[in-house]
């Protein structure tokens, strides 16, 4: 395990592919030390190998596992003399399909995982943010979050929670000099899509496809900026906006024209023929 030596320090998780994979690099480029987590235990020694184990720390973490979580930040905490300038909660999952035709066992699986999992993190983590400068709880949200999603019900509310406790959490932790802000991706692509769903993406507009590495890029600013929201792409903003003053008319927007409304149709057309 390598050791911060005086180094900035950033605890990832989902660091094994994807957004937290692409961040994980780019900070170990910019000189930080980098604790990488995830489940997916042969994608964490492939991040160790290309980081450098003297740059990182990284260990099988189920972010669902309050107490794995616990154990995890002693280790890191012992790694980075018990600092951490930023706390990137990453982790998520996402089951599609409507509500009502969903197992309930997925349900609580991507409410645990995308929710309750960046509760374990930030609630275990704040001793070590409290005890750094200018630190920075960063968690990513979704761009499912400026609307409810359907398709991906359950997955667009656990993500309004996340911008909702970032909300708060911005203001509750300025008793303790720590940031709170967050990310709200469009589509990204990363092993979370389903399979084709980047291909198949519109070229343009704000639900076109973005590298994960644009995430990786959007922490890095936010370190160094006290912005609440982040959207990638930016144009997201707007949704977001419209999403707050006319909900009715994005909702019929949304149910009728483009990809989202083309599934509903077809899972109508496919419930009249079965």
């Amino acid at each position: 395990m390598g050791s911060a030596n005086g180094r900035k320090s950033i605890f990832i998780t989902g660091a094994a592919s994807g957004m937290g994979l692409e961040t994980a690099q780019l900070f170990n480029q910019k000189g930080w030390f980098v604790g990488g987590y995830d489940v997916n235990a042969e994608g964490l020694k492939k991040l160790e190998a290309e980081l450098g184990a003297e740059n990182c720390v990284t260990r099988r973490l189920d972010v669902t596992d309050k107490k794995d979580y616990e154990q995890a930040l002693a280790e890191f905490g012992a790694a980075t003399g018990g600092k951490m300038d930023i706390l990137f909660n990453n982790a998520g999952i996402g089951a599609g399909g409507f509500f009502d035709e969903q197992p309930f066992e997925d349900v609580l699986r991507v409410v645990n995982v995308n929710f309750i999992g960046v509760l374990n993190g930030i609630h275990s983590a704040i001793g070590l943010l409290k005890a750094t400068p200018n630190s920075m709880c960063f968690t990513t949200s979704s761009s499912s979050a400026t609307y409810g999603m359907p398709g991906i019900a359950v997955y667009s509310a656990t993500k309004h929670a996340v911008k909702g406790l970032t909300e708060a959490l911005s203001i509750e932790f300025r008793r303790h000099g720590v940031r709170a802000a967050d990310v709200l991706p469009g589509l990204i692509d990363t092993p979370i899509l389903p399979p084709g769903a980047a291909a198949n993406a519109p070229k343009e507009g704000i639900f076109r496809a973005i590298p994960p590495v644009e995430v990786a890029k959007t922490v890095w600013e936010a370190y160094g900026s006290d912005k609440l929201h982040w959207y990638v792409p930016p144009e997201l903003v707007e949704l977001d906006k419209a999403a707050g003053n006319t909900p009715e008319l994005v909702r019929e927007q949304l149910a009728t024209t483009g990809p989202i409304a083309d599934m509903l149709k077809l899972a109508e057309e496919a419930a009249k023929a079965g």
